[in-house]
């Protein structure tokens, strides 16, 4: 099928309130140009260089999201125009968005990676480290940086119990955050192969990538 025909599939499946991240990682401009005439307007890749250079092809009515592991020292090349950062998984980062954001006088909008994963490969934070930052002084002093909820990944395994399990515990969290962060409005979990579990679970934001696009080739 096209990618028209993709999105269209795949937006049937998805409720109203959900916001569908496409995630376009090496994939050509002309393939994302397609989703956007298809009227997707949401985007997400997981390499700043990348992303950056879409950027600057594509138009200017994309809302791009970082959606992979984010080195600090790559912040600034997209603190222009990222509309939001899902996986911030240390204090450091957030300092360092912060103080990007505030040379474009913006503000970004993050989520705070909780690692719901059994896997070691996943990276994220702990339920005290977040508890943490968000009480800390140094974050409530932040001008330039908003967070706004949650980001999570499952384990990558056949047993959807597991899966299940991994984003209740996600869901469960945030709504316990959300009590005394009002601001929190986006849990961010599932991907092609999970987002309707994800959904199931109470996700409000999935990042579909090869179920729109194809199976993607990392050698080109």
């Amino acid at each position: 099928m096209s990618i028209f025909q993709n999105l269209s599939t795949i937006k049937h499946t998805i409720p109203k309130g959900v916001t569908l991240v496409a995630v376009s990682k090496t994939k050509p401009v002309s393939d994302i140009q397609e989703a956007y005439d298809a009227g997707q307007r949401v985007f997400g890749e997981n390499k700043i260089q990348e992303m950056v250079a879409k950027y600057d092809e594509l138009p200017k009515d994309i809302s791009w999201h970082m959606i992979g592991h984010l080195q600090s020292n790559k912040v600034k090349y997209m603190a222009l125009f990222v509309d939001l950062i899902h996986g911030v998984d240390s204090f450091t980062t957030l300092i360092e968005i912060n103080k990007q954001a505030k040379k474009h006088n913006r503000v970004i909008n993050c989520l705070l990676q909780l690692k719901i994963a059994q896997e070691d490969s996943k990276f994220g934070l702990t339920k005290e480290e977040i508890n943490n930052i968000l009480s800390s002084y140094d974050y409530k002093n932040m001008e330039n940086i908003k967070v706004v909820g949650l980001m999570g990944m499952a384990s990558f395994v056949e047993d959807e119990q597991q899966i299940k399990n991994e984003f209740a515990t996600l869901k469960t969290f945030y709504d316990e955050l959300k009590v005394h962060h009002t601001q929190f409005n986006t849990i961010s979990m599932g991907m092609s192969g999970d987002y309707e579990l994800a959904i199931e679970q109470g996700s409000n934001m999935v990042r579909v990538g090869s179920a729109i696009f194809g199976n993607r080739n990392y050698h080109q």
